[in-house]
């Protein structure tokens, strides 16, 4: 099979370090991709989220399955393009993909399906949660406990474009819960916890996503499962009523309060980085998985997680999360693949034979392990064989799951 994966980022690479390992992919090729990924298959010259250059790349490469990764160019209906000429996609279609394209159609559609989320609010009043929206590659979402963060809040959220959501402020951990669809029926893959800010302490701005693991303790393989079937169903079933099924990853942002599961937000693809913590522990041949639920027939299908664990650490330039950092030099990630750790490339580039920075989250180090202890151990063991001028990363990613007794 002739696997084309579109996207440039760690998500990416994961996805690629893993299908690149299925004994039925016969050629591996990337749009843009990165150099990571270039190591694992050929990489072309062709943006996400140009649907008529992805169309042609994939024509001319007579690619079998074509995997989207990015919530972009899903949003943007390169996924319709591809299938209105034959082409297999793994993504859902942009009326499905609207789910993460728009916080008010979400909850449109939650009310719809019957599952818990967030109370909108008409008055932006502290505590609140303001949203943009919009896509705003994980950087559209302040939390407002005070007058002063509600005002910054709406002043950084008009910075983007289009409307505003204002919902309740929740209380209780965040969860992230993965599942395959296939338009119709749901496969529960996994959970991971993700850290959204900038710095230890869960301070500072929020990010993209500073680092994960997985599993959660409490949320094993039966526990997803029930979470799935409150959550992720109800919504699939809802989306195909509506004439827009959904075909991909389906990724639920939960709240667990006092009160049960609460959504805060659903995304239309693989998570970065919980791809990266996810990806390292299923089992088997993902590309059997990902290859049906496109064909739209999930039934027989079984994804095996196993019971070890990944924590994933973020390594980001200098200034982010509000600038990025291109062109300064990377040293020491084969120092820190040979410790057993997996390095994936998020905001890289060639310059001649040198690796540099190119973005604002440049690497992913996730480091496996029986327990979190020891997976937290090996990715910051490995971080540290890693240098380049103004690299930032935080230090307490899974400290206190990893610590918790049992």
């Amino acid at each position: 099979m002739k696997v084309l994966l579109v996207g440039s980022g760690g998500r990416e690479h994961a996805l690629a370090w893993k299908l690149a390992q299925a004994s039925g992919v016969d050629a591996l090729h990337a749009a843009p991709g990165n150099p990571g990924i270039a190591a694992l298959g050929d990489c072309h010259p062709v943006r996400a989220e140009d649907a008529e250059g992805v169309l042609g790349l994939a024509r001319s490469l007579d690619a079998d399955l074509v995997v989207i990764g990015p919530e972009a160019p899903l949003v943007g209906g390169v996924g319709d393009a591809l299938r209105r000429n034959g082409i297999r996609v793994f993504g859902p279609g942009r009326g499905a993909a609207r789910i993460e394209g728009s916080k008010t159609f979400a909850k449109e559609v939650l009310a719809a399906a019957g599952v818990p989320t967030a109370e909108a609010l008409a008055v932006a009043r502290p505590p609140c949660v303001v949203k943009v929206d919009g896509l705003a590659a994980g950087k559209g979402v302040f939390v407002c406990h005070t007058v002063e963060q509600l005002d910054e809040g709406l002043r950084a959220a008009a910075a983007f474009p289009g409307p505003i959501v204002i919902e309740e402020l929740l209380e209780g951990d965040e969860l992230s819960v993965f599942a395959l669809s296939d338009g119709r029926s749901v496969l529960p893959l996994a959970a991971a916890q993700d850290f959204k800010r900038i710095g230890d302490g869960d301070t500072g701005p929020n990010t993209g996503g500073m680092g994960t693991f997985s599993p959660v303790p409490g949320f094993g393989t039966a526990a997803v499962a029930e979470l799935v079937e409150q959550v992720h169903r109800p919504v699939v079933e809802e989306l195909a009523r509506r004439g827009s099924p959904f075909v991909g990853v389906l990724f639920a942002g939960l709240m667990l309060t006092d009160s049960g599961p609460r959504v805060l937000e659903f995304n239309a693809r693989f998570g970065d980085p919980e791809t990266q913590s996810i990806v390292p522990r299923i089992e088997g041949d993902l590309l059997e998985a990902l290859a049906a639920t496109a064909n739209g027939d999930l039934a027989g299908i079984e994804v095996v997680v196993s019971e070890d664990a990944a924590v994933t650490v973020v390594v980001a330039g200098a200034g982010y999360p509000a600038g990025s950092d291109a062109g300064t030099t990377i040293d020491g990630i084969g120092d820190a693949e040979a410790t057993g750790a997996l390095v994936f490339h998020a905001g890289t580039a060639l310059r001649g034979e040198r690796l540099v920075t190119n973005g604002g989250r440049i690497l992913g180090v996730t480091g496996t392990g029986g327990t979190l202890a020891e997976a937290r151990e090996r990715a910051y063991a490995a971080c540290e064989l890693i240098h380049f001028e103004g690299m930032q990363y935080r230090r307490d990613i899974a400290r206190d799951a990893a610590a918790a007794p049992g």
